[in-house]
């Protein structure tokens, strides 16, 4: 059984703190063998980013903050607000905007290693190809 505390997170390795403005928090990662990862991300108000999953599935539940996301293949916005889950099941190219803090639960298949951070695209690297 495995334990983990946010405030156990903060300040460790496992607190990524993005040039871009975002914060994650890694409560399981790859090496944790749980077959996925799990992460609560901060969005501040006002972030506008653009992001492309290409080598992962993503889901993300919102709890706390509003804000929307754009489906660049269709441009079609959908509102998060607290109680929505969108599943990026298709490595869906996106943009999500927070209109307040969002405060969201993400979890990745294939698992992420922990350190990784957006690339030119807005994907992160595969494991194994991963900086770790």
């Amino acid at each position: 059984m495995k334990i983990v505390r946010l405030e156990d997170l903060k300040d460790t390795d496992r607190e990524v703190i993005s040039p871009d403005g975002w914060t994650s928090y890694r409560f399981l990662l790859a090496k944790d063998g749980m077959g996925f990862s799990m992460h609560e991300t901060v969005f501040p108000p006002g972030l506008e980013f653009p992001m492309w999953y290409k080598n992962h599935l993503e889901a993300v539940y919102c709890y706390q903050g509003t804000g929307t996301i754009t489906d660049l293949a269709t441009n079609e916005v959908h509102d998060i607000a607290p109680g929505t889950l969108y599943a990026l099941d298709k490595h869906d190219r996106h943009i999500l905007k927070a209109h307040t803090e969002m405060r969201l639960v993400c979890t990745f298949n294939p698992p992420v290693t922990g350190r990784e951070i957006h690339d030119k695209d807005g994907a992160y690297a595969l494991p194994e190809q991963a900086d770790d």
